[in-house]
């Protein structure tokens, strides 16, 4: 349409500042998918480049992870590590692989649920998990940040002029890290590069150390298998079973699935890739996901039976040495200071940097759904301003949580598990619909799975749901109201006549005139009795041609769409049918649209609706109708700023 055009003649230029902010903004993409969606080559780049910024997050919980099986489990925590990799390798990574070629443009496995819910169902479901994925992705850039600020005050070199001031280091790191996605994307995968090589590096280093001091001393295995067995009656099915009870205390060793897929359209493709099935893209996110899978499960046990094994079990108490930090604490035992300074610096940068994946997640998937429902200020479509909106979010909580890592343990979890469950369930039905039957059997089973930890952690942690209630609430909130004062934007993107609606518009004398009719009627006696109303109300000669409007609502839930409208006639008039979002953006977008095709501006006829305005607003907003006429009127004179080119609403 030309709406766009004619918008920008006459919008004011942007300040310097507003032109920086609203850099990448595009208003003719609407079928990408979000701001960094666009499909251009030169903004993507190799598989393992992005594995390197989802496996920020990922890769990082080796900073945390084993104490916390520890804490968890005890001596149990190796077992209960396997439990997880079984868990991650059996589970978690089949359904991501099959999420990623359900929706291989980054949607993940949110838009697998729209799809299952039409109309205002499917998206509300998305608003409640995109409550979670807040939750999910905004903890982990703040609690990420706050154990870096740990680990760099429980560094020796560091000076204790630092002692008390957690929250300061934890703001500086979040600031440092908008910083990075102001200056742009590629920068933040380049650093992302670095950052995994050298952490991964070291961290093969430290378990190597500790591995060998193992092989060099098996009494500490012995010891762990005799107090392990004593403890638990000598019983390996009871040891199984207790390390199945506490697993999911370990949950937080699941991240960075969601965010993988959600990155997808930063993966370069092939040249045989098409907008419908990108092959390539498919298969290298598959392989991305299980490479990291993989790297990941073998440094989680190895990392867990090595400190289980040497570290003293007091210096995981709170306090202790080894609390939250215990491979660095094999690091600066096994290696000396300097080698475990170097490895503090190696954690320190991969958990301040965790937070990229996240934000690199909300960068790209929430302009794929609040915009696309007018749920969001059209601004939203480029970077920077999202990035200043998450910043300042993540700042927000880090005071609200004075930067303490338990405090956010619990929400993190449940953001995780309840995105996993999700789309456990989403991978089921769909393989169910594709009569894979085996396959969505053993689905089902992976979702009970996540159901029953999901479930255990909100028991264990409820201070989690209360987090992500407040995201949802606030989401869900922002966005209705968002939606409520953008009703009368142009909700089209464009009109599509056929060849019979082409004939009627052009062989019809102009100026040309158009009755408002309700779809359904078409007996011979409706029409009839319309036209006879409207040529006496607006004193019409009989020799004036009329055309007839029909529109008939898609969906009301969308926000953006395509009008597409046939022709047909019907007892000797000619009708025009819409199919659109709503009755009067439709017949506007349809007035400007035949305005912009002809050169004449055309005129409409309307009967006055009776009943409640505000209820005909709220039946507008929710099921697309409501008083058509004066809405008509009014998403017209906010398309076309100048009068004289207005399409003329008459109504009597």
């Amino acid at each position: 349409m030309a709406k766009g055009g004619t918008l920008a003649q006459h919008r004011p230029l942007p300040s310097t500042v507003r032109r920086w902010l609203l850099d990448g903004l595009h208003h003719d993409d609407r079928r990408r998918a979000g701001p960094h969606g666009s499909g251009d080559p030169r903004g993507q780049h190799r598989w393992w480049q992005v594995m390197c910024l989802t496996g920020v997050d990922y890769f990082s919980t080796l900073g945390y992870q084993p104490g916390i099986a520890f804490v968890a489990a005890g001596l149990l925590s190796p077992v209960a590590t396997l439990v997880l990799v079984a868990v991650t390798l059996l589970g978690a990574l089949p359904i991501y692989r099959w999420v990623a070629g359900a929706s291989p443009h980054g949607q993940g496995s949110l838009a697998m649920l729209e799809r299952l819910l039409p109309w205002w169902g499917g998206k509300m479901l998305v608003l409640v998990l995109l409550g979670f994925v807040a939750t999910d992705f905004v903890i982990t850039m703040t609690l990420s940040a706050a154990d870096a600020t740990a680990h760099v005050l429980e560094n020796p070199y560091v000076p204790h002029a630092l002692d008390g001031h957690h929250v300061g280091v934890t703001l500086a790191f979040l600031a440092l890290l908008g910083v990075v996605f102001l200056a742009g994307f590629s920068e933040a995968v380049g650093i992302a590069v670095v950052i995994v090589g050298c952490y991964l590096a070291v961290n093969v280093v430290v378990i190597a150390a500790a591995v060998a001091h193992v092989l060099a001393n098996p009494h500490v295995v012995v010891g762990w298998e005799q107090a392990l067995f004593t403890q638990h009656g000598g019983d390996p099915l009871l040891v199984i079973g207790l390390a199945l009870i506490v697993f999911p205390k370990l949950a937080l060793g699941l991240s960075g699935f969601e965010t993988g897929v959600t990155l997808m359209p930063q993966v370069r493709g092939g040249p045989g890739d098409t907008p419908r099935r990108p092959a390539v893209r498919i298969r290298r996110t598959r392989r991305m996901l299980t490479t990291a899978a993989l790297i990941m499960s073998v440094l989680l046990i190895t990392s867990s039976l090595t400190t289980t094994l040497l570290i003293p079990a007091r210096e995981f108490e709170p306090g202790g040495a080894a609390s939250g930090r215990a491979l660095a604490y094999l690091a600066h035992a096994y290696l000396g200071n300097g080698f475990g300074t170097v490895y503090d610096a190696a954690t320190i940068a991969i958990l301040w940097f965790a937070g990229a994946s996240a934000m690199a997640g909300l960068l790209n998937i929430v302009p794929r759904y609040l915009p696309r429902y007018g749920m969001a200020p059209d601004w939203t479509r480029a970077v920077r301003p999202l990035v200043f909106v998450f910043t300042g979010t993540a700042f927000l909580i880090t005071l609200i949580f004075d930067a303490s890592v338990e405090a956010q343990g619990g929400a993190y979890a449940t953001g995780v598990l309840v995105l996993m469950l999700s789309a456990a369930f989403a991978v089921t039905l769909s393989a169910r619909r594709a009569r894979r039957y085996r396959a969505a059997a053993a689905f089902a089973a992976i979702t009970l799975v996540f159901g029953y930890t999901t479930v255990a952690n909100i028991i264990e942690r409820p201070d989690g749901v209360k987090i992500a209630s407040c995201f949802i609430l606030a989401i869900v909130a922002t966005s209705l109201v968002s939606r409520a004062t953008r009703s009368t934007e142009l909700r089209v993107t464009e009109v599509q006549l056929d060849r019979a609606a082409r004939r009627y518009i052009h062989d019809t004398p102009r100026p040309l005139r158009f009755v408002a009719h309700e779809p359904g009627r078409r007996a011979h006696a409706p029409y009839r009795v319309k036209e006879r109303e409207t040529r006496e109300l607006n004193h019409l000669p009989p020799d004036v041609p009329l055309l007839f409007l029909e529109v008939t609502v898609s969906d009301a839930s969308e926000f953006a769409t395509v009008l597409k409208v046939t022709g047909e006639e019907c007892y000797g008039y000619r009708v025009l049918r819409l199919r659109g979002p709503s009755v009067p953006n439709g017949i506007a977008a349809f007035l400007l649209h035949v305005r912009d095709i002809t050169g004449d501006v055309p005129h409409v006829y309307f009967s006055w609706a009776e009943g409640n305005p505000v209820m005909a607003m709220l039946t507008y907003l929710v099921f697309g109708g409501g008083d058509v006429a004066p809405l008509t009127r009014e998403v017209v004179r906010e398309a076309e700023p100048h009068p004289a080119r207005r399409p003329l609403v008459h109504v009597g």
